[in-house]
């Protein structure tokens, strides 16, 4: 219970009035699902930087937003819903509040994001903060969803029982803003928040000896004391023995445990509980609830979650997301395609002959441009992804996996991860540290690399479009576009499957209950959508400007070194320090269909698997003599390569799909590898999670080559 029948105490406000001094940064806080982030990046726009918090993958955003007086810095902290953590990313905003990270300096003031639709949830965490001391705005976003629910909110009567400034929002239409801008104008002159909640009087005088304690030992800070002490004495996550605290603290939280436990109390939910008492009466004063209109929203969620509509509209929406990649991408793809091989022909016909023209023309350009031309795409993906993710919709989506992900051990936590996998499996890794569960969290981390990321789009678009046959199927849908689907399609089975073997071997364990909160739809910021693609892109186009122009500079060497004096172009490559690795490779991937000229892009495509693309192009065009074949792109490259075995062409879509299928299914990344080493403190699963998915990709390639032939193809 929440002691709603206890009577109400008031009590006085303690707090003194916050020292005069210029406040020059901020902390962005709030629930998941609050529009925290789309309001980070309303205030701030593009002059923002991503990075992570050191020792950790935890995101960390800063940005900077101009106020009239100079700018103020912001930092946008992982979602919580209690600064007393039950995930990594809640335990760095803890963190952060509590001046507890020596790389981040503590914020000198806090605007708190309170999702309107669910006040007294969201204020929760809005209490424990302002029992810091800091001064505090309160960012009511959301309030056309109250609206819409029926809920009325008195602003200037929350506004004064806060003793707070409350700043009403709807942060995806900018509305707002401006009061907002003067609020953090006047957040030198507010006074601290006072703390306004009370427990039983034995529970306080516990608190404050605690207090005291920790005020003794370093804590002179008495709000962080105040929420350390609570910790304590609620033993939470095994506070006592933890060696976190000082001796004298823990040996007193101990002593006062037993005490108020003899006594009837229980320390681990009273405060919790008279938060919730003191929440409930503030929001009956506040707020009024009026009738609740069945909305389209709701009338939509009734198809969107349901257990066979659902799943078919997921699958409908990524099946039209990744056919649209070729109808809407295939024009840029194409006009970069043909600048790139134009510049390459102009510094051709210009430049002399020798090393520095074949590195640039056939070294830099061939291998950075044949991934460059595929930002269209990715680009689009993230914008779909972007869109989908800001609307509401994919809480649904997990939803609705739910059924399917706990038929293999994991449950809907899981589904998100996994699909932040398709844009790219790092982030997806990161995101399963909201999974409480080590071994659901594991097994996450040991699958999401089987989701299709857009790396892998250039290898998928180069074989697909280039090796399999032009036809439509049902006059519109075009078969390799379909092939593509299939290949996500796969990834995600196996997925699955791994985790369904994983779950009931390695890691054996129940699947946990599954609650989630469906966050209300919302028309997707275009905005914010647009500044997450450029920064997605963005990150793409670097890794093409920095690693895949290193990876193509060292692959030109090894390819035109050693000199062998009088040899062709081919038989140059065939005998450099490249070819000597493809052929030492060779005969552990022929019987898959792969040639020593694969095995050097599949040593490449290790740094990235995009790599593998520029890797090809590099490989044909350094290895060729024919000036016209050098300025085709690599698909034509591909079609005119012929077999000496046979006469015919090397690669056909047999070829092409067993190498599709190796792409799927590999671990071919050498960054995933050093994210899951960080996320599980230990080499041992990396390695084990590279040996099982290289095992997987070669017996499936090798049924599908092999099958392939017996049958005649």
């Amino acid at each position: 219970g929440r002691g709603r029948g206890q009577r109400r105490r008031r009590v006085e406000p303690v707090a003194t009035i916050v020292e005069q001094r210029r406040i020059r940064s901020v902390a962005l806080v709030g629930n998941p699902n609050s529009g925290k982030t789309t309001l980070f990046n309303a205030l701030t726009g593009l002059r923002q930087k991503v990075g992570n918090y050191p020792g950790v993958t935890v995101e960390k955003k800063v940005g900077r937003m101009r106020l009239a007086e100079g700018e103020l810095t912001v930092l946008d902290l992982p979602g919580a819903y209690s600064l007393h953590p039950r995930s990594p990313d809640e335990e760095i905003t803890r963190d952060v509040l509590l001046d507890r990270l020596p790389d981040t300096p503590r914020p000198e003031a806090i605007v708190c994001v309170v999702d309107a639709s669910n006040l007294e949830r969201n204020l929760y965490l809005a209490s424990q903060i302002m029992d810091l001391g800091l001064p505090l705005v309160i960012a009511l976003n959301m309030t056309d969803v109250a609206t819409h629910m029926g809920l009325e909110i008195d602003v200037a009567a929350l506004e004064q029982e806060l003793g707070l400034p409350v700043v009403p929002l709807v942060a995806s239409r900018r509305q707002g803003l401006p009061e907002l801008r003067q609020a953090l104008e006047r957040l030198d002159d507010l006074p601290a928040p006072a703390r306004q909640w009370r427990m039983s009087d034995r529970m306080e005088s516990a608190a404050q000896q605690m207090v005291a304690s920790l005020q003794r030992n370093g804590h002179p800070d008495g709000g962080i004391a105040l929420l350390e002490g609570l910790r304590l004495l609620g033993d939470e996550a095994g506070a006592i023995d933890d060696g976190e605290f000082p001796e004298e603290a823990q040996q007193l939280a101990e002593e006062l445990r037993q005490d108020l436990t003899a006594a009837g109390e229980d320390p681990a939910s009273a405060p919790a509980e008279a938060r919730y008492d003191w929440l409930q009466q503030l929001c009956e004063r506040t707020t009024r609830q009026g009738p609740t209109p069945i909305t389209w929203t709701d009338r939509f969620d009734r198809v969107a979650t349901h257990w066979f509509f659902g799943f078919a509209l997921f699958i409908a929406l990524m099946t039209a997301i990744f056919v649209s990649l070729f109808i809407i991408a295939v024009p840029p793809m194409n006009w970069l395609a043909d600048g790139v091989n134009s510049l390459g022909e102009l510094l051709r016909n210009t430049m002399p002959a020798g090393d520095l023209r074949s590195l640039l023309v056939d070294g830099v350009i061939a291998g950075v441009g044949a991934i460059v031309v595929f930002v269209p795409q990715i680009a689009i993906l993230f914008l779909f992804i972007g869109l989908l993710e800001d609307s509401g919709y994919m809480a649904r989506a997990a939803f609705i996996m739910d059924r399917l992900m706990s038929k293999v051990g994991l449950h809907g936590k899981s589904f998100i991860p996994l699909l932040s996998s398709f844009a790219c499996a790092i982030p997806g890794i990161m995101a399963t540290r909201t999974i409480e569960n080590p071994r659901d969290r594991l097994v996450t981390i040991l699958v999401a690399p089987l989701m299709s990321c857009s790396a892998r789009i250039p290898v998928y678009t180069l074989l697909a479009m280039g090796f399999m046959p032009k036809v439509f199927v049902l006059g519109w849908l075009p078969l390799p576009a379909l092939v593509i689907v299939g290949l996500y399609i796969l990834g995600i089975v196996a997925a699955m499957a791994m985790a369904a073997i994983f779950k009931r071997t390695l890691l054996k364990g129940r699947a946990p209950i599954f609650l989630m909160e469906l966050p209300p739809y919302k028309w997707p910021s275009l905005r914010t959508v647009l500044i997450q693609v450029a920064d997605r892109t963005g990150q793409f186009l670097r890794r093409a400007g920095t690693v895949i122009l290193a990876i193509s500079i060292v692959l030109w060497f090894l390819l035109a070194y050693p000199r062998q004096p009088g040899a062709t172009a081919a038989q140059q490559i065939e005998q450099s320090f490249a070819g000597r690795a493809g052929h030492l490779l060779e005969p552990v991937i022929k019987p898959l269909g792969f040639d020593w000229k694969i095995g050097i892009g599949l040593i490449g495509a290790f740094a990235a698997r995009e790599v593998f693309v520029s890797t090809m192009a590099t490989v044909y065009n350094v290895g060729s003599d024919d000036t016209e074949k050098q300025n085709l792109d690599l698909e034509a490259q591909l079609r005119a390569e012929i077999d000496p075995a046979t006469g015919k062409p090397k690669y056909d879509w047999l070829l092409a799909t067993s190498i599709l299928v190796f792409f799927v299914l590999a671990m071919q990344c050498i960054a995933t590898m050093a994210v899951v080493r960080r996320e599980t403190n230990s080499w041992k699963w990396p390695l084990f999670q590279y040996s099982y998915m290289t095992g997987l990709a070669w017996m499936s390639s090798f049924i599908v080559y092999q099958g392939g032939r017996w049958l005649g193809f």
